[in-house]
C-alpha cells in the first residue's frame, strides 16, 4: 500500500473496515479486533495512529515487539487460527504498521475463551443470535439449512404412497422388499436422522409440512396494476404442501394470471404464453431450491400488470453476484434439496437454470437486497 493511500484511510476515520490503535494494548484485546474483522468483511487494523486519525507512529523498539506478541495471537488467540498480511509504512515521517485481515473462510472464528465477535459499525460486539452464527457456518459450508431437524416431524409424518412410487421409479426398490425398513432408508438418503426429518425429508415426502413448517411456504398474490393494493387484487393464495406441489400450484398460478398471445398462429390456435413456460419454471425452482431456510419467511409472488416479482429470503450466497449466476456459476446452499429437485422438478442442478431462464426471455432483472437479506427477480410483461 502507498502511503498517500493510507493517509487518504486514515483521514476518512474509524468505519467497519478499518480501526486504529495508539499501541499494542494487550493480546485479548487485538484477537478481539481480528476475530471481528474475519468474521465480518475483512479489514485493516493499523498500529501508530490514535482514534483522532493522528498519526502518532512507532518506534523500532515497538514494531519489533509488536512482531513478537503477534505471532502466538495469530495461532493460539484466535481459532480457527489466521495469518493477516503485515506491513510497515512511513507516513510523514513516522512509521505505522498495517495488518490486513481477510474475510474468513472458516467462519465463525472465536477468540481463546470460545466468544464470536463481528463488527458492528466502527465498534465490535459478541454474535449471539442463533441465526446470525447459524449463518456464519453456513457461509463456511459447516451446514445447511436443509439439513437440521424440521420441528419435531418424524417417520409417521412422511406421505407413504408418495415415497413408495419415488423410490420405485428412481431406485426400484420398495419399502417392503428393503430389510433395513424406512427409518434407515431415510437416514441413508440424508431425509433424517434417528428418526426426525430434517428440513428437506419434511418439504419433499411429508404430508402436510405447512402444518409444522408453516413459513416455508409461498404467498401468491395478484394485482391489477403495477403496485400492491391492499384491497384490490385479482386472485390470492397461499400454496401449500410438498415441494414437487408448491412448484406446480405456484406455475398455475403465474399461467392462470398471464396473457395468451397468437404470435404467427391462426384465430383457432390457444395461443402461447406471453412469457415461455421454461423461463417461469427455471426461475421457480430455483427460487424454492435455493432460498435460505434460515430465515422464516415465505417466498412471495406478485403478478401485476407490467410484470412478475419472486422474492426469495435470503440474498446470494457468500461471494456469489448476479453475474456470478448469470455466467452459470452456482454455490449450493442447500445440498440435499437440490439432490432430489432433478428427480422431482424441471431441475437440472448444473448452475444454468438461470442461463435457459434468460435464453428463452432476456427481460428479467436480477436485485440483491443484502440489507433486507432477500433475492428478487422481475420478470418484464410484455
Amino acid at each position: 500500500m502507498e502511503a498517500f493511500e493510507l493517509l487518504e484511510i486514515i483521514n476518512r476515520g474509524e468505519d467497519s473496515r478499518h480501526q486504529f490503535k495508539r499501541e499494542y494494548s494487550n493480546d485479548q484485546s487485538v484477537a478481539e479486533e481480528l476475530v471481528a474483522f474475519a468474521n465480518t468483511k475483512g479489514g485493516l487494523l493499523i498500529f501508530g495512529v490514535d482514534d483522532n486519525s493522528t498519526v502518532t507512529g512507532l518506534s523500532t523498539q515497538e514494531i519489533l515487539e509488536i512482531n513478537r506478541r503477534l505471532s502466538p495471537v495469530f495461532s493460539q488467540h484466535i481459532h480457527p487460527a489466521i495469518n493477516p498480511d503485515l506491513e510497515n509504512i512511513n507516513v510523514s515521517g513516522k512509521v505505522v504498521m498495517v495488518l490486513t485481515i481477510a474475510e474468513g473462510i472458516s467462519k465463525p472464528y472465536m477468540d481463546k475463551n470460545g466468544v464470536i465477535w463481528v463488527k458492528s459499525g466502527a465498534d465490535k460486539r459478541r454474535a449471539t443470535s442463533r441465526e446470525e452464527i447459524q449463518r456464519m457456518y453456513q457461509s463456511a459450508g459447516l451446514i445447511h439449512g436443509d439439513e437440521i431437524p424440521a420441528n419435531g416431524m418424524n417417520i409417521a409424518d412422511i406421505d407413504i404412497e408418495y415415497f413408495s412410487r419415488f423410490l420405485k421409479k428412481e431406485y426400484n426398490e420398495s419399502i417392503e422388499e428393503n430389510r433395513e425398513g424406512l427409518p434407515r432408508i431415510l437416514d441413508n438418503m440424508n431425509l433424517s436422522k434417528d428418526g426426525t426429518l430434517n428440513i428437506a425429508g419434511a418439504l419433499l415426502f411429508s404430508k402436510a409440512p405447512q402444518f409444522r413448517l408453516p413459513v416455508f411456504i409461498v404467498k401468491a398474490v395478484s394485482y391489477p396494476g403495477t403496485g400492491i393494493d391492499e384491497k384490490t387484487y385479482l386472485d390470492s393464495q397461499d400454496i401449500t404442501g410438498k415441494l414437487s406441489d408448491v412448484f406446480q400450484k405456484s406455475l398455475v398460478f403465474i399461467i392462470n394470471n398471464l396473457r395468451l398471445v397468437q404470435n404467427d398462429k391462426n384465430i383457432n390456435s390457444t395461443g402461447d404464453l406471453e412469457i415461455p413456460r421454461v423461463t417461469l419454471e427455471e426461475l421457480l425452482a430455483n427460487a424454492l431450491i435455493h432460498r435460505d431456510y434460515f430465515v422464516s419467511a415465505p417466498i412471495r409472488l406478485f403478478v401485476f400488470f407490467d410484470r412478475i416479482e419472486i422474492v426469495s429470503p435470503g440474498h446470494l450466497p457468500n461471494n456469489l453476484t448476479i453475474d456470478n449466476i448469470k455466467n452459470g456459476n452456482s454455490n449450493i446452499r442447500n445440498p440435499i434439496l437440490a439432490s432430489f429437485a432433478s428427480k422431482l422438478l424441471p431441475y437440472r442442478g448444473l448452475g444454468n437454470g438461470i442461463r435457459r431462464a434468460l435464453e428463452a426471455y432476456s427481460a428479467i432483472t436480477f436485485i440483491e437486497d443484502r440489507e433486507g437479506n432477500q433475492f428478487k427477480v422481475l420478470i418484464k410483461r410484455p
